[in-house]
């Protein structure tokens, strides 16, 4: 993979790039770490240019002076659209997940020039949902975000993970969590995650009018383990006001990473 760094406003976003064909960007979700994905690139690589990278504030994609929180969405799907202008003059294959997805879905809205396809996996867009439904999962994340506060970032990605992902899938997350002490830089990942995201991206005000123009773009996906909890729900909205069937894929939230090979080549054949 080539390795390099992008200038933005207020930022440098590192990115890796590699392989053949069309452009295929991944946007990672609650880390912000286009290292998640690392599983599945090489069985991309054979049909596309992969380009993975650290959203603004994570990892290795450094905040270069005074942030605007107020439009850190606008600002994601902004730096989305850069990095796609900056590695190709056509427009690209854009899949998001978690957060990602809701970034996706509004580089979509904002700056459709650039995305050719665009698969949103398992966007965490309460608002979509049904007002008594927002209200509950807005609340949710609320407490998520003061437990971390009031006993700390495992105590709140307990509540996170118990309440969002499969109990098989939640289980198989602390099972690798406990295995690893976690890096320094997952904790600041998870810190500035909390801060920013957890209550601010769950309830983004996504404009499904402007969405609806570009809905023949658009791939809904989510995972198969995943068809009764929250994450799956909000593209259940969008595939009926747009009328478009959900891409099922293998695994759950998180089947990018714990069924890669089987992710990898189902998303490959949705793509071909």
């Amino acid at each position: 993979m080539n390795k390099g760094h992008l200038d933005v406003p207020g930022a440098s976003l590192y990115y890796e790039a590699g392989g053949e064909g069309p452009l295929l960007l991944l946007i990672p979700g609650a880390n912000g770490d286009g290292k998640v994905f690392e599983q599945i690139l090489q069985p991309l690589a054979e049909r596309f240019t992969v380009v993975v990278y650290d959203r603004r504030g994570f990892s290795r994609s450094q905040l270069l002076g005074p942030q605007n929180y107020e439009v850190r969405l606008e600002t994601d799907a902004d730096d989305a659209r850069r990095l796609i202008q900056h590695l190709s003059n056509s427009p690209a294959i854009v899949f998001g997940t978690s957060s990602g997805a809701v970034v996706a879905l509004e580089l979509l809205i904002r700056h459709p020039s650039v995305v050719r396809t665009l698969i949103a996996h398992e966007p965490p867009a309460v608002n979509l949902l049904p007002d008594s439904e927002a209200s509950k999962w807005r609340a949710f994340f609320v407490d998520v975000y003061e437990t971390y506060r009031k006993d700390g970032l495992e105590a709140g990605m307990f509540k996170f993970v118990t309440g969002v992902l499969s109990r098989e899938e939640a289980g198989q997350w602390r099972e690798r969590a406990s295995s690893s002490n976690g890096s320094e830089r997952n904790l600041q990942n998870l810190e500035y995650w909390y801060e920013h995201e957890v209550r601010q991206y769950t309830s983004a005000n996504l404009d499904v009018t402007a969405l609806a123009a570009f809905s023949d773009r658009l791939i809904l996906a989510g995972g198969r383990e995943s068809r009764e909890c929250f994450p799956y729900l909000p593209n259940t909205v969008l595939a009926k006001e747009f009328g478009l069937n959900i891409l099922e894929l293998p695994g759950g939230h998180l089947g990018y990473a714990l069924h890669p090979e089987q992710f990898a080549q189902e998303l490959r054949g949705a793509l071909i």
